[in-house]
């Protein structure tokens, strides 16, 4: 039985900011005798960031929700796999990382619902942006992006490291366009992934949220903030507190009861998935776990297509886990940056692209092929 409201972070922002690395971070300094909880939610179908995590430790569960951004999986299948995390690990904090691509405003929304208020006790939320990229117009016109800072109660620089001589310079401009978006109240952290986490960011996770949702969707921090609107963004999403008694009951907080839904591999051991949305496409596979890849011809698909292909010209992410000729990897590339990391472990080999125009999956799918051992 719950007998405390558990503390509960959202940790959001754009697509490849360092979100999974700086949850790797904070489950770094989770007590001996706690157990934390993740649920992450993807734009994509086939699930990678849990992989990417890579915890196989005691006290810590993950759970993921893919295929699509937090306005439409806020509904039933976020709700459940809430429910049902917390019925299982019995949570002393949950963690919550939202799809780059969708609207935390959303998320939020269910967790302040009266029914989840002796469950749930929000702290901040904390919003990660590349400095980087805020003269950027597919991130500062974005409305996901501008919403991520909106409902935020802490602004982490991510990547500070990779500022060099720019680095003041761009804390500045980050400052002014918060300025813009009227969010000068709100506190901003440098952080790299290089260090250990600023004691100020630790503290400020167990405040308190303080940036309330107003019933338009537009953040409030009584009259000190008056945000800009966000045009014509969902601010309604299907409610499990809506649904009929019967329902309710099906989805109750502390059953334990939905099915996992079994992966079907074709004859050749994948599984393919798509999805498309806020502008974006995304292409992911799953291999029958008896496949290995070659590691030199895996990282040569991956250099063909984020250097000069067709596809590198649209590719706004990759990132992978795969069971390699090398051993188990993890493949992440955003923005022209590519890192490999070796894995203890994973059930399974996945890869999943996201651009901002449909390509043709069916030639890259066969190039992947070709890659296997």
């Amino acid at each position: 039985m719950i007998i405390k409201a558990i503390p509960t972070n959202i940790i959001t922002g754009f697509l490849g900011v360092g979100k999974t690395s700086l949850i790797k971070q904070l489950l770094a300094t989770k007590p001996a005798d706690e157990t934390w909880a993740v649920l992450v939610n993807e734009f994509g179908e086939v699930g990678i960031d849990a992989g990417l995590l890579n915890s196989s430790d005691n006290g810590i569960q993950i759970r993921e929700v893919a295929g699509g951004c937090m306005c439409c999986a806020a509904g039933v299948p976020t709700q459940v796999a809430i429910n049902q995390l917390i019925a299982k690990a019995k949570p002393d904090r949950l963690l919550i990382e939202p799809t780059g691509l969708g609207h935390p405003n959303e998320i939020i929304k269910v967790l302040s619902a009266p029914h989840y208020q002796n469950v749930i006790s929000l702290r901040s939320t904390l919003c990660l942006v590349d400095a980087r990229k805020i003269h950027d117009p597919r991130y500062r016109e974005h409305a996901n992006f501008i919403q991520q800072l909106q409902v935020a109660d802490v602004i982490i620089a991510t990547k500070s490291d990779l500022y060099d001589a720019e680095n003041t310079k761009l804390l500045y401009e980050l400052q002014t366009y918060l300025s813009h978006i009227e969010r000068t109240d709100i506190p901003v952290v440098s952080h790299t992934n290089q260090q250990p986490l600023p004691s100020a960011l630790l503290d400020y996770l167990n405040q308190p949220r303080r940036v309330s949702l107003n019933m338009s969707g537009h953040t409030g921090t009584g009259s000190k903030l008056g945000a800009p609107k966000l045009g014509s963004l969902p601010t309604t999403a299907p409610s499990l507190f809506r649904t009929g008694g019967s329902r309710l009951s099906e989805l109750s907080l502390f059953a334990e009861g939905a099915i996992e839904v079994a992966l079907e591999f074709d004859a050749r051991g994948i599984v393919r998935k798509q999805n498309q949305g806020e502008g974006c496409f995304s292409c992911g596979w799953v291999f029958d776990p008896r496949q290995e890849f070659d590691f030199d011809k895996l990282m040569a698909f991956i250099q063909r297509h984020t250097q000069s292909s067709d596809v590198g010209q649209v590719l706004l992410r990759l990132k992978a886990v795969m069971i390699t000729s090398e051993g188990i990897a993890g493949f992440n590339w955003i923005d022209h940056e590519f890192t490999v990391v070796e894995l203890d472990d994973t059930l399974d080999s996945r890869l999943e692209m996201i651009t901002v125009e449909e390509v043709n999956w069916d030639e890259i799918e066969q190039q992947l092929l070709a890659c296997l051992c």
